[in-house]
């Protein structure tokens, strides 16, 4: 794994999660700069991404809520990237540990999904009126700069989750059939079969997870498996032991960017939020 392209989209999945989710407002032709080291790009924001909220049973209609969910950009080289952000609901999730399936409904014989996140999958799409088209019908309409090369899906917690299914519905169902995707301590998504599909489809995956997160380590086998492309990061005693701090997006990058200063002591490594040092 190329610890400066994890950096990159952790980044632009840092700039999803910063908008706040109840922010409707479409982000469409803004510029979203990425700067770390030798890195320096210009994205431009092709639409904000909107989906329905996590039901959980503490808060079951809030599934019914519209949310900034993440962004669709571009690259100065035409490149398009997908970043899901995170959601601090994954605890209540968590809470529930129920963790029940449904059939992955966008792939005959891809087996089964968690049905929590394969909700917030479904509903994505690329305005706020649930009517909408969804992500991945969107990426033959929306005004891209041509030719659009690569696309990378990226995510974080939750969105990782949600991202690993739209890379394999997006892998099987349209004209980009190798993504790459980058996800940050994402808990499992499928089942065995789920799994199994999945690596086979899209085997270009790469999937970040501090040893010390509790997330990642959830649901629990046999029921769900991990797909492929473990990169696991190891934080020592450097990062507070708590389980907020363990998940953090900033922890990630503080841990990424430490592997980057190895190689490059130039680089800058970016900062753990407050009180998340050991």
């Amino acid at each position: 794994m190329d610890p400066y392209l994890a950096i990159q989209f952790a980044l632009l999945v840092e700039a999803a999660e910063a908008v706040a989710p109840d922010n409707l407002t479409n982000a469409a032709g803004q510029t979203l700069n990425v700067s770390y080291g030798a890195i320096n790009l210009a994205y431009k924001v092709l639409t904000t991404i909107y989906a329905n909220d996590l039901a959980t049973d503490a808060n079951p209609n809030r599934g019914n809520d519209t949310k900034s969910f993440g962004l669709l950009l571009q690259a100065p080289n035409n490149d398009l990237v997908i970043a899901i952000r995170g959601t601090d609901d994954i605890w209540e999730w968590m809470d529930d540990a129920e963790f029940l399936t449904v059939t992955f409904p966008y792939l005959a014989g891809a087996g089964t999904t968690e049905d929590g996140f394969t909700a917030i999958y479904k509903s994505l799409r690329i305005g706020s009126d649930p009517a909408s088209a969804h992500v991945t019908d969107a990426l033959a309409t929306l005004p891209i700069n041509r030719p659009a090369g690569a696309l990378t899906i990226c995510g974080h917690s939750l969105g990782g989750a949600v991202a690993t299914l739209l890379a394999l519905d997006t892998a099987a169902n349209t004209a980009f059939k190798t993504p790459a995707v980058f996800t940050y301590a994402s808990p499992r998504t499928g089942d065995p079969a789920f799994v199994t599909t999945y690596n086979q489809v899209v085997p270009n995956t790469f999937r970040i997870a501090n040893r010390k997160d509790l997330v990642p380590k959830l649901p629990l086998p046999p029921f769900y498996g991990h797909v492929l492309g473990l990169y696991e990061l190891l934080p020592g005693n450097s990062v507070k032991l708590d389980l907020a701090c363990q998940h953090h997006l900033t922890t990630y990058l503080f841990l990424l960017t430490q592997l980057a200063a190895q190689s490059a002591p130039a680089n800058p490594i970016l900062p753990l939020d407050a009180g998340c040092a050991s």
